[in-house]
Order: structure tokens, then sequence, then C-alpha cells
């Protein structure tokens, strides 16, 4: 082993044990600085990468007129290929919750917003009467700096200023990315792009 190693090793050594130390109460911070309404997300909810891998679109779309989205669910994973191919993108993304909130099948995108504002459903509202009605857009706002609408009432995928919620199952019922994928799939994507959530 060189001196140059073995600085390396101790390094990393204490790199990790530092942060075993302090990563519970980085943790707490974290959750207390959190910007998102929804900011109670289970330490028992785990991330999913062992299935997170590129796909080939033709098993899912039959032309990519337009262009395509697909939002695996069980991966946790958004994929996006453009019209002419030239562009295959593959993001990590949250899911919903729970089987109730997740709907499946084809739709589009039909309307596209930078900094989008945000109202909690009729049915969040009916399980959490303490949020807000309204939340401009801003740091605050749970559906962060891009959404993309789509044909089904409620759903969108959009952004997320709480990134622990990335990989996980822990939105409402729509597909949540980085705010920096959202917003390079924002660009890509136009109104009439075709979306299936599997």
């Amino acid at each position: 082993m060189t001196k140059k190693t073995t600085v390396a090793l101790s390094r990393r050594g204490f790199l990790a044990a530092s942060a075993a130390m302090m990563g519970s109460s980085a943790i707490a911070q974290a959750t207390a600085n959190s910007t998102e309404v929804e900011s109670n997300i289970s330490s028992s909810v785990q991330r999913n990468t062992s299935s997170f891998r590129s796909l080939d679109w033709q098993p899912y779309f039959s032309n990519l007129a337009g262009g395509a989205i697909l939002c695996d669910l069980q991966s946790r994973a958004v994929h996006f290929w453009s019209e002419d191919q030239s562009v295959y993108k593959l993001y990590p993304s949250s899911v919903p919750l729970t089987e109730d909130l997740t709907r499946k099948g084809r739709t589009e995108v039909v309307r596209k917003v930078e900094g989008p504002s945000w109202r909690p459903t009729p049915s969040m509202r009916e399980r959490n009467p303490e949020w807000p009605e309204f939340i401009g857009p801003g740091p605050e706002n749970p559906l962060g700096t891009h959404a993309l609408y789509l044909s089904w009432t409620y759903y969108r995928i959009h952004g997320t200023h709480d990134t622990r919620k990335i990989g996980r199952r822990s939105s409402n019922g729509c597909i949540g990315l980085y705010n920096e994928h959202i917003a390079e799939l924002f660009s890509m994507a136009s109104v009439g792009t075709q979306v299936l959530l599997i």
C-alpha cells in the first residue's frame, strides 16, 4: 500500500464514522426544515433502486408521436423517449403512498406550468383538514418548480423541494421528481406527450 492510499482509506474511515454519528441529527434537521406540506415520511418506507434500469419503449407504446413518458410505479422511475428517439432519459421518482391513491393507465400531458401553485384535493382536505387551502409558487409549494398536468383530474408529474421523497412511496397520487429533473423533462415534453403509468 502506498502512503497516498493509506491516507485515502483513513479519510474514508473517518468520513464513514462521522456520517454514522451525525446521521440521526441530520435526518431530524432535514425533517424540521422540510418545506413540504406532506412532511411526514415514515422511516420504515424504503427506497427501491434494485429495479431502476433502462427500458425499451416498444413494449409500452405503439409509437413515439409527441414523445412518451412511462411512469413505472414498481421501480419508482420515470422514463422519457423523444419522438425522434434521439433522447432517452431515466429519472428516479416518488410514487403514490398507497394503492388507493394510485391510478394506472394511459393519459397525456394537457398543460405545462412553470412555478405552479397548489391546492389540496377534496380528499386530501378530508384526510388533512389542517392543511392550507392554497400555496402559491415558491419554496413552500409541494409541486416544486415545474408541473406537467395530466388529463386525469388532480394527477401531475411535478417537482418537489423535499428530496427525501424521491425513490419512495410518499405522494398523494402524483409522480414526483427532483426539481432539476422535472425542469429537464418539462423542457422536452409538450402538451400532447403520451404518458403511461404502470
